[in-house]
């Protein structure tokens, strides 16, 4: 079959056929998909995994359709417990698709692990030591790591600074950063082994004593920045011009969601939830490969404070007629170690991917958080952050009230048509259609009339990205 990741009506197809379809399309033994059922991990394996385990808990793991990345078709694993996350990635990436996919740099896969150094008498001569032994830590590094640096990687720099030199109680300190190529692993094990079997050499030569050694999680060198262009023609809804006469929807909603982006660059507080809607995306594709996505997280939010402002990760800008924007963020990834040792369902999430370097994860993780940022923008610049998100998360309402089969859409359509997503509303409505059914046993019913059919119908096939409009990964009321 085709390898192409646009995968109209996927979203109509039962369970078992859409994994019929990613088998054969990732070269994927299909019975690989059964770990899902348990979550991808059993009992045992997660008691030797974390401690004090009483059971494990699984998350939704969907994919995302549409994506192209550096001129590859993915279809992207995402875990996540929120309606509409998926949906809004895949609409997204349809647009993006449109003006030739998503390009990424990728980046060189270096990691900075700190070693601080307390009471040393002369900062400078310290300084001057550590440098002059540089030829001599990279030997010992080697040492150390002997199959990373086999491999291209391992410590490839060493850098030694004064932090706080001002501050009357940093008197003294020094911080010696090891720069280290962590090839296709995320790196923390590495990097803390490398910050560790140093640290005494590092403090000898500096006439100093051990502080902490540890990496961290601001991975400035090791950045992902990525870009995409929207053009006209994916962006517009049918009369969405409000401007004057004269703008077509698809320039009004352009210039909303460039508006937005500014708004975001000006004030932190919007740039808050600008952010997290980048990272809706870039968690729930971390979670589904087994990437630490607390860390990333971490990195993202001290990356986006650097400059003394938190600021957006991504930003968007008019060119011509097309919509372009651009994502530079830290990616600390891997697709080796960690948890892909042990979990089925982070294994099987690469596979689908089908990324062979860490390299190429970063770039689809990037792209992932990217397309949520657009969803959201452009959610916003249109009907708002609710419209498209009730659709779905209906659904989660309707099945929590106590819906079960045909009745879960009929639920779904009816509240979300009312605008009243909620719970006792949902058990109100399945009461009555019961009722109905009770009544009229002989006659199986027919569908809900007008407006409700019509949203549930939209909302289901923007799980495809098969319409042009947008949901919110963004605010969950």
């Amino acid at each position: 079959m085709s390898s192409s990741s646009r995968l109209p009506g996927f979203y109509r197809l039962d369970i078992a056929e859409r994994r019929r379809i990613l088998a054969a399309l990732r070269s994927v033994d299909g019975g690989e998909f059964a770990a899902l059922d348990a979550g991808g991990i059993d009992v045992d394996t997660a008691d030797g995994m974390i401690e004090n385990v009483i059971g494990t808990y699984a998350l939704p793991l969907g994919v995302a359709v549409n994506f192209v990345v550096n001129g590859i078709d993915y279809v992207v694993p995402m875990a996540v417990e929120e309606a509409s996350v998926v949906a809004a990635a895949s609409n997204a990436a349809r647009m993006v698709r449109e003006g030739g996919g998503f390009h990424a740099e990728l980046p060189r896969p270096l990691m900075i692990g700190q070693v601080q150094l307390t009471d040393v008498a002369d900062s400078e001569a310290g300084k001057r030591a550590i440098g002059d032994a540089r030829d001599e830590l990279l030997a010992r590094a080697r040492e150390l790591t002997p199959r990373l640096s086999s491999r291209g990687g391992g410590l490839v720099d060493i850098e030694v600074r004064s932090p706080g030199s001002h501050h009357p109680s940093a008197a003294g300190m020094l911080v010696v950063h090891l720069v280290v190529d962590c090839c296709d692993a995320m790196g923390a094990n590495l990097v803390n082994s490398l910050a560790e079997g140093l640290a005494d050499r590092l403090a000898e030569l500096a006439g100093g004593a051990v502080g902490l050694r540890i990496l961290s999680n601001l991975a400035d060198r090791r950045l992902i920045t990525v870009t995409a262009r929207v053009p006209e023609r994916a962006l517009g809804l049918p009369g969405a011009g409000r401007l004057s006469d004269q703008d077509s929807g698809a320039a009004v909603v352009r210039r909303a969601i460039v508006d937005a982006s500014l708004f975001a660059e000006l004030d932190p507080y919007r740039a808050a939830t600008h952010n997290k809607g980048i990272m809706n995306g870039v968690d729930a594709v971390l979670l589904a490969t087994g990437n630490d996505w607390r860390s990333v997280e971490a990195g993202a939010h001290a990356y986006a404070a650097m400059g003394g402002q938190y600021r957006p990760l991504a930003t968007w800008h008019e060119d011509g007629d097309d919509l372009v924007g651009t994502l530079c963020m830290p990616m600390a990834v891997g697709t080796v170690g960690g948890a892909l040792h042990v979990h089925r369902g982070a294994r099987l999430g690469l596979a689908m991917l089908g990324t062979r370097s860490a390299g190429q994860l970063a770039a689809v993780v990037g792209a992932a958080g990217m397309a949520s940022n657009l969803a959201a923008l452009r959610a916003l610049a249109t009907d708002g952050i609710q419209r498209g998100h009730m659709s779905l998360h209906a659904r989660v309402v309707a099945r929590a009230a106590g819906a079960t089969g045909e009745l879960i859409d009929r639920v779904a359509s009816e509240i979300a048509a009312l605008g009243d997503v909620k719970t006792e509303r949902a058990r109100a409505v399945i009461d009555r259609l019961r009722a109905e059914q009770t009544a009229t046993s002989h006659t199986r019913p027919g569908p809900m009339p007008g407006r409700a059919i019509q949203q549930d119908s939209e909302a289901s096939a923007l799980a495809d990205g098969d319409q042009s409009q947008s949901l919110t990964p963004e605010e969950v009321p």
